[in-house]
């Protein structure tokens, strides 16, 4: 199931939020290593996860969190124009039609072999959230193994500048453009929003 969640039904969401929360904190931080901050030792929440943010989570038929993406206009402040701006070498695109995608989150508690199917699910569902809320512009911030995935989906997507370290990690700046013919770009190049629904890791 496709939950968004933005101002007008933040409060009503409170259980499927928290869920989010708990899978960023244990793929960002615990799997990854990000410096992030932690609320209360579980959940991981930054200055932008405020009631302008908006989520896209996929969760199973028991209502658990399976992946999520959060969505910040580009108008106010986000990761790539108040803490990454110098990844840019060209034009940073901003408007009212332009979202960021950060934190792009796959639970932990996916077996590998569905991972792919939720993946194409999230990024799908991303492309339909832009068509139906005339958002013609996402941008994006990636290390570089997660940038070539990204720009292999078959939408129209290039980078925004040269990649550049940072803590370690090899990080560049991208934009995707939105347009009609999208989901059939992204279905062309195998990428599918099929109803299998995936299976979790034994406990």
């Amino acid at each position: 199931m496709l939950i968004t969640v933005s101002e007008s039904n933040h409060i009503h969401q409170s259980e499927v939020l928290r869920a989010m929360f708990e899978a960023r904190k244990q793929v960002f931080i615990d799997l990854l290593k990000w410096r992030l901050p932690v609320v209360a030792e579980r959940f991981e929440i930054d200055q932008f996860d405020d009631r302008h943010a908006v989520y896209l989570i996929l969760t199973d038929t028991e209502g658990r969190h399976l992946g999520s993406a959060r969505l910040l206009a580009s108008v106010r402040p986000g990761l790539l124009n108040t803490l990454f701006a110098d990844l840019c070498d060209f034009d940073m695109p901003v408007g009212p039609d332009v979202y960021e995608i950060t934190r792009f989150c796959l639970s932990r508690s996916l077996r590998a072999s569905a991972r792919r199917i939720v993946r194409d699910q999230l990024v799908t569902a991303i492309a339909r959230h832009a068509l139906v809320h005339g958002i013609t512009t996402y941008t994006g911030i990636a290390e570089w193994g997660w940038m070539q995935q990204i720009m292999s989906f078959g939408w129209q997507c290039r980078p925004l500048g040269l990649l550049k370290e940072h803590e370690g990690a090899m990080l560049g700046a991208l934009r995707i453009d939105i347009a009609a013919d999208t989901i059939a770009q992204l279905a062309a190049a195998g990428i599918s929003d099929g109803s299998e629904m995936p299976m979790r890791k034994a406990a």
